[in-house]
């Protein structure tokens, strides 16, 4: 089985597309509707203005038919729908449907602003990336003893929108990393089904080549074919970036090695400027476990095989020597490989990060202000700034809600509450959020 790439041309060159930037926006929630009962002799029916419906959410789902982020290239602008407006006898608007945006696996959803990362999507769960606004109230919630005929209802509020970087990362068991034309992409066409472009000249392969590696009947494993890397592939020379980020999932490492020297290049020397160019770019990928391929064995003279061998062995790594133009020793190593992936955890998941405090407190904005109103007991509270911030806001969570009091105390809101007179036990309706006030 081999999962390949798309290309995109530019400039004359193919490029292998696996990064793309894009605005999404969930839908407005829909708006209250301001109504009156009307009946035959009935000469003044009370207020039935139904609620808007809610905005459509941007849902972010796996869809293992693409395998590049090519097409985010040509569209960068997706919008849900908005919610429907609510209407007479108080019918509720519809809610707006979720806008669906399908993504290869293992593609990483940035916000392009911090950097916060907001969905690994490596699993078939849907994510939801941005909320769709809720629904604005009609105006038969705003009927009292005191006001029965209230000719105002409720805007739907703004669904959420975001700048995202989208980042495709290889979902692969095994990474081959090596220099260009050492053998990578040929030991990966003996081991697998996958068949990559092979020969005899550098950067053959542009792009990452996955194949699935059946050990037996029970076990196989995915092994990635990273394009050769350069020195400064860390700092960004050459495709450097554009495939060192495809190693980060792999819960292994195989450093494939050319023993023979036939470029006239140090094995030794090879080995060590990899590694470094990993670390550079990732400290954490030069702690990946490595198993060490010597390749073209059959070029390579025994002293030469010795002298490696000795050097990688006592770095503690496991050695093989190999020859995948004969398919000499492959079979060693990919037991060896099946071996050690058994020791090691499941392919890394990136966590969502949650919204840092600073990037909370920006939500505030400039402005506000807010107005509170006391009917029947109820004190409401209109502070349409605080919208965003309570969908954040985790009601099972002790750092949460402290956070969201503080927000209510700095914004003066709480403040305001007991200069009005509010009393323990005492309802607030906090933007359609009802609770008992509490010291």
């Amino acid at each position: 089985m081999c999962l390949g790439f798309s290309f995109e041309k530019t400039g004359g060159r193919k490029m292998f597309v696996d990064q793309a930037k894009i605005k999404i926006k969930a839908g407005d929630g829909g708006d209250g509707a301001v109504s009156f009962h009307r009946e035959k002799y009935v000469a003044a029916g009370g207020p039935d203005g139904g609620d808007g419906g809610r905005g459509g959410d941007v849902v972010f789902q796996v869809d293992d038919n693409f395998s590049t982020l090519i097409d985010f290239r040509y569209k960068r602008k997706y919008a849900a729908q908005k919610g429907e407006n609510g209407s007479s006898r108080n019918c509720t608007g519809k809610s707006a449907p979720p806008l669906i945006v399908k993504v290869p696996r293992g593609t990483i959803v940035r916000d392009a602003k911090t950097g916060r990362i907001m969905a690994d999507m490596s699993t078939d769960e849907p994510k939801v990336i941005a909320k769709g606004g809720n629904g604005g109230k009609g105006n038969v919630h705003f009927a009292t003893s005191t006001r029965q005929i209230p000719r105002f209802a409720k805007p739907g509020f703004p669904g959420e929108e975001f700048e995202v970087t989208l980042e495709l990362k290889l979902l692969a068991d095994v990474g081959l990393v090596g220099f260009p034309n050492v053998g990578k992409s040929t030991l990966i066409s003996v081991v697998s089904a996958a068949k990559p472009k092979i020969a005899n000249y550098h950067f053959t392969t542009l792009t990452p080549v996955l194949g699935v590696v059946r050990v037996d009947e029970e076990r196989s494993f995915v092994m990635a074919d990273i394009p050769g890397l350069i020195e400064g592939a860390g700092d960004g020379v050459g495709l450097g970036h554009e495939f060192l980020r495809h190693v980060e999932r792999c819960r292994l490492i195989v450093h494939v090695v050319d023993v023979s020297g036939i470029e006239g290049r140090d094995p030794k020397e090879d080995f060590e400027i990899i590694n470094a160019e990993l670390a550079k770019f990732n400290e954490e990928l030069a702690q990946r476990p490595q198993i060490v391929a010597a390749n073209k064995s059959d070029m390579a003279s025994e002293e030469q095989i010795d002298a490696f061998r000795s050097y990688i062995e006592e770095k503690g790594l496991p050695f093989f020597c190999i020859s995948a133009a004969t398919t000499k020793g492959t079979s060693e190593l990919m037991d060896k490989v099946a071996e050690v992936l058994d020791t090691l955890p499941p392919i890394k998941e990136f966590e969502a990060e949650p919204i840092p405090q600073q990037e909370l407190d920006e939500m505030l904005g400039v402005d506000k202000k807010f107005e509170i109103d006391v009917e029947d007991g109820v004190y409401y509270v209109e502070a349409p700034w605080l919208q965003p911030i309570m969908r954040t806001v985790d009601p099972d969570d002790y750092s949460s809600l402290q956070y969201f009091q503080r927000v209510l105390i700095n914004s003066g809101i709480i403040a305001k509450l007991e200069e009005m007179g509010v009393q323990e036990g005492d309802t607030v309706n906090l933007e359609g959020f009802e609770f008992d006030f509490v010291y």
